[in-house]
């Protein structure tokens, strides 16, 4: 099964791997950096949006370069407060050569009020980095591993949110 992914970054493609992994054999992805058409730090409904233009980059870049996939899919991670507090979590978007398209989020949590300034003036990545005084902390394991002592990588979240996208994808006509 061939996949393309909108990023090269190797903590987003191996969380992609291994959710797709889980329900399909010999997963290969490769990554591709293409613009999500959103700012480096999304926000509320940007997120979203960042990754569902990621899959139209990545369908337009297949289609120049006479590339067949069975999957397109990216993720974009990003901070909303449209639940009242500022909470910062994955989405992934996934659309198979058929045009199904389907979406996911992982777990997200909460950011404190005093950092929502300085994220929404660069972003989360620079301000993990600044705290942790770490350098691209988002390109591993990200600043979730810090902030929960080990226990949940940026792998982890990202393999949630696409395990949530593969639901349409795993389940036929029962949940389309």
């Amino acid at each position: 099964m061939k996949i393309l992914m909108g990023t090269k970054n190797p903590g987003k493609i191996e969380g992609a791997r291994q959710a797709f992994e889980k329900y399909f054999e010999n997963v290969e992805i490769m990554g591709i950096a293409v613009s999500s058409e959103v700012g480096d730090q999304p926000v509320n409904e940007e997120i979203l949006e960042g990754a569902k233009n990621r899959v139209k980059n990545l369908k337009e870049y297949a289609k120049i370069n006479h590339i067949n996939v069975d999957y397109y899919i990216a993720s974009e991670a990003g901070i909303t407060n449209l639940l009242g507090e500022w909470i910062d979590f994955n989405s992934a978007v996934i659309e198979n050569k058929e045009g199904l398209q389907s979406i996911g989020m992982s777990q997200g949590f909460q950011i404190p009020k005093k950092y929502i300034n300085d994220i929404l003036e660069t972003e989360l990545g620079k301000v993990m980095d600044n705290i942790f005084q770490g350098e691209n902390l988002g390109k591993g394991k990200g600043g979730i591993s810090y902030l929960t002592h080990d226990e949940i990588s940026r792998i982890d979240l990202t393999r949630n949110a696409f395990i949530m996208a593969l639901i349409s994808h795993i389940n036929g006509d029962i949940w389309r």
